[in-house]
């Protein structure tokens, strides 16, 4: 169910998984799109699909595959205009029950350390949440530090001001207040 913190949520019963497998192809909404964005400190959301294959298996275990697409405005980091991006995220995860899950933090390999793979989801309550997998998904594609391909970031430096450099500040801090220049030590 959709909520602040899940703002695309589509849920599949594990249940329901045929042996087979099940592919779902899924598209968030406009309301979905504005709540993915205001949950991000995203400008937007245009467009955001994604495109799953859930293949179950007999110990209870679900591994999921497939593709999160969205197109999104962020804030230049330079200039505070908006950037559009594109997102383009391959998604390869293993659910588990939470028993198992709760087994497999006991598991540790041949020098006693914890496995160092990746660790697999839970599933709550015999669902996995693939609109809840995609808006992960799609967080992790956002570039962190998004910049218009032209933004350039020039420091404002008075060269005329020989007091306005990098090191200016580090010598002021150095200097009591009201004090003169420190002195050099005397060679001797």
């Amino acid at each position: 169910m959709a909520s602040e913190d899940n703002p695309w949520s589509v849920p599949v019963v594990v249940l329901q998984i045929p042996e087979t497998g099940l592919h779902r192809d899924i598209v968030a909404s406009a309301a979905e799109r504005e709540a993915i964005s205001a949950l991000g400190d995203l400008r937007g959301v245009a467009e955001a699909t994604a495109s799953f294959d859930l293949k179950p298996f007999t110990d209870g275990r679900v591994h999921l595959t497939g593709r999160v697409r969205a197109q999104v405005t962020q804030t230049c980091v330079v200039t505070l205009d908006p950037v559009d991006n594109v997102i383009d995220e391959s998604v390869d995860l293993t659910f588990l029950p939470p028993e198992q899950i709760r087994e497999l933090s006991d598991t540790v390999d041949e020098e006693g350390e914890p496995d160092p793979g990746d660790p697999p989801e839970a599933i709550e309550r015999g669902i996995i949440d693939i609109g809840r997998v995609a808006t992960d998904a799609l967080y992790l594609g956002l570039d962190p530090y998004p910049r218009k391909p032209d933004a350039v970031f020039e420091p404002v430096v008075d060269r005329d001001d020989p007091d306005m450099n990098p090191f200016a500040a580090l010598k002021a801090l150095q200097q009591p207040a009201g004090s003169e220049s420190p002195r050099k030590p005397k060679k001797g």
